[in-house]
Order: C-alpha cells, then sequence, then structure tokens
C-alpha cells in the first residue's frame, strides 16, 4: 500500500506526524509512505523507516511571488513529480487550504480532518472523504487518529513512538561525554524565558560541576548565549548545521527548553527534556515522547496563546507568567525526573 502524506511545515508539525506512520506500520503490513514537506525540513522525514519518498516544495518561497511562481519551472516540476506515482490514498494531515490544494495534483483519494477538525474548514472542499478527530487533544493524538481513520485500523493506545534511531545521532555527535544543553531560543518574544533564570540556573548547575552548553542559530541568540555564559559560567556553542544541532540532542544527558521546535525533537528522540512553557498550553502543543516534563505558568492569564503580553502589573520578570516557573522549580523537576 502506497500513501502520500502531505505535511509541509512547521517543525514540530512535522515531527508530530511521525507516530502516525509507526501505528500505520504496524497495523499494515505492506505500507510505505511518500511525503510532500518544505524544502527546509525535508530532512525530517527521512528519519522515518517508512518513508521512501520524500518530495520537497518551495511553498513558502514561491507564495512571495504567486503569479510567477505559478508558471515558473520548478513549480511546473514539482507538479509533475506529484503525479508520477498512483497512490492508494494521499492524506492532508496539515489541514490548511494551502496543503488541501496541493493534494489536488497527486493521484489517488483524497482523505483529510473533517469541518470541526479543520484550522481551515474550506479545505475539506479539496478531499473525497473525511475523518473526525478530537480537536481539542494533543496535535500528535489529531494525527494519530486522523491516520487510523483514514487507513481503517483501531486507534491504538500505546505511547508515541516515532521510530527514530537516536544511537545513531549519538554516534555522529562532535560534542561527547555528559552535558545538559539549555535551549534558550523560540520564536515568540513571550515564550522566552528570562535570561536571569537561565544565569541562576546555570549557576547553581556549575556549583553542582554539571557541563551545561548553550546553542544558538541566529545572531540574537548568539549574543543572549554569550551574555547567559558569561554570568553562570556555561559554554556557548559554535554555530551548528540542523543535523549537527540534532546530534548534539541526541547526545545530551538532558535539557532544559522553551516552547520551540528543537524540543519537539529532543521529545522525538526520547531525551530526558523540562520544557517551560509561559503563554503556551502544553496540552496542546507541549512536547510529546517518552521522559518529558512539561512545567507550565500557574498564572491568572496563562495560558494567553498571545505573543504580546498585555499584563501591566509589576512583576520580578517578564514576561509575567514565569514567576511561577522560577529555576528552584526547574532544579527540582532536574533532580527529581532527570537524574
Amino acid at each position: 500500500m502506497k500513501v502520500l502524506i502531505i505535511k509541509m511545515s512547521s517543525l514540530g508539525d512535522v515531527l508530530h506526524t511521525l507516530p502516525a506512520l509507526t501505528d500505520a506500520g504496524k497495523a499494515i503490513d505492506d505500507i510505505e509512505f511518500h511525503w510532500v514537506v518544505e524544502e527546509s525540513f525535508a530532512q525530517l522525514p527521512q528519519w522515518h523507516p517508512l518513508v521512501r519518498k520524500i518530495i520537497p516544495v518551495a511553498f513558502r518561497r514561491l507564495r512571495k511571488t504567486p503569479l510567477k511562481s505559478f508558471f515558473s519551472d520548478e513549480w511546473k516540476s514539482f507538479k509533475k513529480t506529484l503525479r508520477e506515482e498512483n497512490y492508494d490514498l494521499v492524506v492532508d494531515a496539515q489541514g490548511l487550504m494551502k496543503s488541501a490544494f496541493i493534494s489536488r495534483f497527486a493521484k489517488g483519494e483524497k482523505v483529510g480532518f473533517d469541518k470541526a477538525s479543520l484550522r481551515e474548514p474550506y479545505a475539506r472542499w479539496f478531499y473525497n472523504k473525511t475523518c473526525a478527530v478530537d480537536s481539542s487533544a494533543h496535535a500528535v493524538t489529531r494525527t494519530r487518529q486522523l491516520f487510523a481513520r483514514a487507513l481503517g485500523y483501531a486507534i491504538p493506545q500505546t505511547p508515541a513512538d516515532y521510530a527514530i534511531d537516536r544511537e545513531a545521532f549519538r554516534k555522529q555527535s562532535e560534542v561527547k561525554g555528559d552535558f545538559i544543553l539549555f535551549l534558550h531560543g523560540t520564536t515568540w518574544k513571550t515564550k522566552l524565558w528570562p535570561e536571569t533564570y537561565w544565569i541562576a540556573l546555570g549557576k547553581i548547575l556549575k556549583e553542582k560541576k554539571v557541563k551545561v552548553y548553550l546553542p544558538w542559530g541566529n545572531q540574537e541568540e548568539k549574543e543572549r548565549a554569550e551574555r547567559i555564559a558569561s554570568s553562570s559560567g556555561a559554554e556557548v556553542l559554535p554555530k551548528l548545521s540542523l543535523n549537527a544541532m540534532i546530534c548534539v540532542l541526541a547526545q545530551s544527558k538532558a535539557i532544559i527548553a522553551v516552547d520551540t521546535g528543537l524540543g519537539h525533537i529532543a521529545a522525538a528522540l526520547s531525551v530526558p527534556t523540562i520544557s517551560l512553557y509561559g503563554p503556551t498550553d502544553p496540552k496542546r502543543t507541549g512536547t510529546m515522547g517518552m521522559n518529558q516534563i512539561h512545567l507550565a505558568a500557574d498564572f491568572p492569564c496563562a495560558p494567553c496563546l498571545s505573543r504580546k503580553c498585555t499584563y501591566t502589573k509589576p512583576a520580578e520578570v517578564f514576561p509575567a507568567c514565569f514567576t511561577t516557573v522560577a529555576p528552584g522549580r526547574v532544579l527540582e523537576a532536574l533532580q527529581e525526573h532527570c537524574s
């Protein structure tokens, strides 16, 4: 059985799809998957042993000049590649208009979420069949439900299994030994754990003779890492490619992370991880996997799901909700669950 998956982005969303493939592989002996994914995330699906073909798409780049791109050789080549195979099923696991639109170029029955489960309800117009899932559940669970109903097997009650070989990545890591990784970078300002807290936790771990590394992905993150390191005794890593960063994640003894895509990779690798949530809700989009601890803010307006903090009263740190996720609480969780 040959199935095409449309799940283009983001990093976390792509990873959240992998356990559904594991479920399907256990239920259907001869199944294989092809996958349409954004070019920047094209290496992620290949980590799963049931993915036989990856079809990268530059949708984010092409949509900047939609009229020109629609008639470009690159877009024509992408559509030609999609039409080369006859699929038993085409599953839109993203549930957006763009992913549903792309699904129409592939040969095979189109399946997606039903109206009540879609983020963009009109996407259902592109499907031959729709499936209801629990819209309040975690993204991993929703995707597992979608695949089970689309492919006709019972929804598994087992823990999510990403089927990634952590040991293979560990062997490639250029950073060896026992260490803890601080994943301090993320996209929203409101999701950033306060620098003073990183410094305080780093100092405590230094006193305990625990090695701490700080990765970074852009200039802003590098400058923050250097500030934290200069006051805490932690060490800033050099600039790493995504693959090299994944190898370091796999080698880590434990990870402290804000709500970030790299945290989801750590979860997929089953690395003991403590993830810190202020404005976002771990019940919906938190890391899912073995050895995962979620510390969520216990604050009147949390989770607000907002990129901008509107809390106006005086507070110890910004954003104010993180006063309830202080270094002491993180250290306690680290000692209890990741030692």
